[in-house]
C-alpha cells in the first residue's frame, strides 16, 4: 500500500473525472428548511384558530397540539438524517418538564384555518420525544423516518403533561424559528458503518445509556475506543455497568483497550469479557476488514508500557508495519485509546512511531478517546503539518458517557472542530474510495457536525 506523493497526486489526477470520485463532491449535503405553516390547536376552544399567537403550545388539560409543515426540496442524494429543531420561547414559564412527543401528521391544513375541530390526525408511533426543556434553548429530535425524499412533510407535537411548553413559531424570525435539518449523502448499512466512542460506562451514571440508545437505532460495527468501563475494569464492572448499556451490542463490538482496563492486572476483566474480539490478551492489537466498503481496520494498544513499548522495533510497531504490508487496501482506518493530537492536554507523544507507520502507509483516519471531548483535525503529518494529500485525519471521541471535559487548553495546530459538552457517537460511513462522518448527539442535544473525504 505505501505510495509516494507523486503516485498519490497522479492517482487523483487520473481518477478525478471518474465515478469513483464524482460522489465525493456530493457525499454530504446539509439542508435547512423553515416551516411554510405552523400553528397550534386547543381542545378548550375547538373552533378557534391561533395563528395570531406569538408561540406554539403543547400541553394537556386542555389538550394543545402544535403543527409544523415543511416543503422539502433540492435533495439529490439519499436522506441520512433529519432532525426537527425547535426553540423554547423566552416568555415566562415557557419551559416544561415534558417537551412533548413528535408525530407524523396529515399535510392538508393551513395555519390560517387550522382548529382543534379540523386538525389532521397524528399517525404512527412517536418519531421522538423532547424531554425536559428550558426557556430560550434549542432542542433537536430525530425525525429521519418521516423525511424520505423531496415533498411536503408535516409534524404534530403533543404532550400528555398539563405542565406545557411554549415554542417559538416561524413568525418569530429566522434566529428562533423552527428548523428541519436534513443531511443527505452516502447510504449507510450495517456492513459499511463504524460507530465510535470511548470513555463509556460507569455504574454511578446513566449517560452511557443515552449513547447506547444511539447504537440501538444505528446498524454497524461498534468501535469502543477504550476506558469502556470505570473505574478499574473489573469483571463485575463489565457485567454490571457496561453490560446493561453498550453491552447490548457486544456481539458487533470491536474494542480497543484503555488505561482504566489495566487498573485490573493485565486488563483481565476486559480481555475476559470481550474474548477473541479484543485480540490476544498479551497484546491487545489486531485488525479486521469491512469488505462492503473495501476498508481495512487496525486496532492498536496505546498503553505502550504494558506491551513492550511503542518505539521503532517494538513488537507492536513491527506487527503494525507487517499488517499494513499484508493488507494493501486503498482505504485504511486505525484506532486506539490515547490521542496523539489533542487540545484537551492529553497527548501521548510516545505513540509517534506508530502514527508514523500509519502515515507512511497512507492511512486515512485515526480515532482515539481518553480526552472526554470531541475534536476533529484536518489531515496532517506526524510533525503537525497540514497535508491534504497524504495526511491522516484524526478524531478524538471521548464522549461515550463517563463524563465530559468542557474546557480545552491550548488549541493545537490543525484542530478544526471542538466540543466538550455533548455526549454522543461518531458515525463513519465507509465506501470504496470515500468516507463520510457525522457526530450523533444524545437525545435533546443539538451539537453535531459532519463531512466527507476521499481515500489517498
Amino acid at each position: 500500500m505505501p505510495r509516494s506523493r507523486f503516485a498519490a497526486v497522479l492517482a487523483l489526477a487520473v481518477l478525478a473525472g471518474t465515478l469513483t470520485f464524482a460522489p465525493a463532491a456530493r457525499a454530504n449535503g446539509n439542508f435547512v428548511f423553515f416551516p411554510t405553516n405552523d400553528s397550534y390547536v386547543s381542545a378548550g376552544s375547538p373552533n378557534s384558530n391561533f395563528d395570531n399567537q406569538p408561540v406554539l403550545a403543547v400541553a394537556a388539560n386542555p389538550t394543545r397540539i402544535s403543527y409544523l409543515k415543511f416543503a422539502v426540496t433540492g435533495l439529490l442524494d439519499p436522506v441520512i438524517h433529519a432532525r426537527l429543531r425547535i426553540h423554547v420561547s423566552a416568555i415566562p414559564d415557557a419551559g416544561s418538564r415534558t417537551g412533548g412527543a413528535v408525530y407524523r401528521s396529515g399535510t392538508s391544513w393551513l395555519e390560517t384555518t387550522l382548529t382543534y375541530a379540523n386538525r389532521p390526525a397524528l399517525t404512527g408511533a412517536p418519531l421522538g420525544t423532547y424531554g425536559r426543556v428550558a426557556a430560550n434553548t434549542w432542542y433537536d429530535v430525530e425525525v429521519t423516518a418521516a423525511v424520505v425524499n423531496n415533498g411536503i412533510v408535516s409534524f404534530g407535537i403533543s404532550s400528555a403533561d398539563a405542565n406545557g411548553a411554549y415554542y417559538s413559531n416561524r413568525e418569530s424570525g429566522s434566529t428562533t424559528a423552527p428548523q428541519l435539518l436534513v443531511e443527505t449523502g452516502i447510504p449507510g448499512t450495517g456492513e459499511n458503518v463504524l460507530l465510535a466512542a470511548g470513555d463509556i460506562a460507569s455504574c454511578d451514571r446513566d449517560n452511557d445509556e443515552q449513547t447506547a440508545r444511539i447504537l440501538d437505532r444505528e446498524p454497524g460495527t461498534v468501535a469502543a475506543l477504550g476506558d469502556v468501563v470505570y473505574e478499574t475494569g473489573t469483571p463485575a464492572e463489565f457485567t454490571n455497568c457496561y453490560g446493561p448499556t453498550w453491552g447490548r451490542h457486544k456481539a458487533r463490538t470491536r474494542p480497543a483497550v484503555g488505561n482504566h482496563e489495566y487498573l485490573t492486572a493485565n486488563a483481565a476483566g476486559y480481555f475476559g469479557y470481550f474474548g477473541p474480539q479484543a485480540g490476544p490478551p498479551s497484546q491487545g492489537w489486531y485488525s479486521y476488514d469491512m469488505p462492503a466498503g473495501g476498508w481495512h481496520i487496525i486496532v492498536l494498544n496505546s498503553n505502550c508500557s504494558k506491551v513492550g513499548g511503542c518505539q521503532v522495533g517494538s513488537p507492536q510497531e513491527r506487527w503494525l508495519r507487517a499488517d499494513l504490508a499484508a493488507n494493501p487496501a486503498r482505504c485504511t482506518l486505525a484506532y486506539w485509546h490515547h490521542p496523539i493530537f489533542s487540545s484537551g492536554d492529553r497527548e501521548r507523544p510516545e505513540l509517534l512511531p506508530l502514527f508514523r507507520a500509519l502515515y507512511e502507509a497512507d492511512v486515512e483516519i485515526l480515532l482515539s478517546g481518553h480526552a472526554h471531548q470531541y475534536e476533529r483535525f484536518a489531515p496532517q503529518t506526524p510533525n503537525r503539518v497540514d497535508d491534504p494529500m497524504q495526511g491522516i485525519r484524526n478524531f478524538v471521541v471521548g464522549t461515550g458517557g463517563r463524563s465530559l471535559q468542557p474546557d480545552f487548553g491550548t488549541i493545537v495546530p490543525n484542530s478544526e472542530v471542538r466540543n466538550g459538552t455533548t455526549y454522543g457517537v461518531l458515525k463513519l460511513t465507509l465506501v470504496p474510495g470515500i468516507y463520510q462522518w457525522r457526530f450523533l448527539p444524545v437525545a435533546n442535544q443539538t451539537f453535531t457536525e459532519s463531512g466527507a473525504g476521499t481515500c489517498h
